[in-house]
């Protein structure tokens, strides 16, 4: 499930695109002040951002700003006032698309849609997966952290592979014992848990799977 963060000081906007993004397995986060926004930026792992901008505290032009100066995360301006100047700033700011309001939520999810697209394709280019230090070569198929190949065993090099195709989406046991199935005809549930648990030794000190309790695992890393 792909996470949204909006940053508008709107609300009703918020309670509305919440539960129209249900539909389209996008989950929102909102926040009403930039301040609030940009620390949440920095704390967890989102992969877009609505911006409106007309905002407390400061405008969202400088809150797009700041954005990029410290990640290439999606950015979808909104303004009221619909003028060409908005739009061609937003842009130059490095905006990655623009809408006046009102609109349609279907519009809006159609754009994100789209962005997520593109952004997934730019990431999965030259066949590698980028995280931080953590690069994934799908055609060598191996992989390296702050530039040091990982000495990775076929499973762990498939799990990690696995979880990293699905960021944010949590895996249960039985997925990933399914997916494994094909490398090790042998593995059981429990060797599930042994290969997560040296896949994290490895990766260290990047923690970048997680336990969701009663659930499975989750890979958290940022796309870079």
């Amino acid at each position: 499930m792909n996470r949204i963060l909006l940053i508008d000081d709107d609300d009703q906007l918020a309670v509305l695109l919440d539960e129209y993004f249900t539909r389209f397995d996008l989950q929102l986060s909102s926040v009403t002040l930039p301040s609030a926004g940009i620390e949440q930026l920095t704390q967890e792992r989102f992969d877009l951002v609505i911006l409106d901008i007309m905002l407390p505290e400061i405008d969202g032009f400088e809150v797009c700003k700041r954005i990029r100066q410290q990640s290439d995360i999606p950015i979808i301006m909104l303004t009221a006032r619909g003028e060409v100047m908005d739009r061609v700033v937003g842009l130059e700011l490095g905006a990655d698309d623009y809408l006046p309001k009102p609109f349609e939520p279907r519009e809006l999810v159609a754009r994100i849609q789209t962005i997520l697209k593109r952004s997934q394709r730019q990431v999965a280019q030259n066949n590698q997966l980028h995280f931080g230090e953590l690069i994934i070569d799908i055609d060598l198929h191996q992989a390296s952290l702050a530039d040091v190949p990982l000495q990775l065993s076929s499973m762990e090099y498939q799990l990690l592979l696995y979880l990293a195709n699905s960021v944010g989406k949590t895996r249960s046991r039985d997925e990933i014992l399914n997916h494994l199935k094909g490398i090790e005809t042998e593995i059981y549930s429990r060797a599930v848990d042994i290969a997560i648990s040296r896949l994290r030794q490895k990766l260290k000190p990047h923690e970048l799977i997680k336990t969701v309790r009663g659930s499975g695992y989750v890979f958290i890393g940022k796309t870079t």
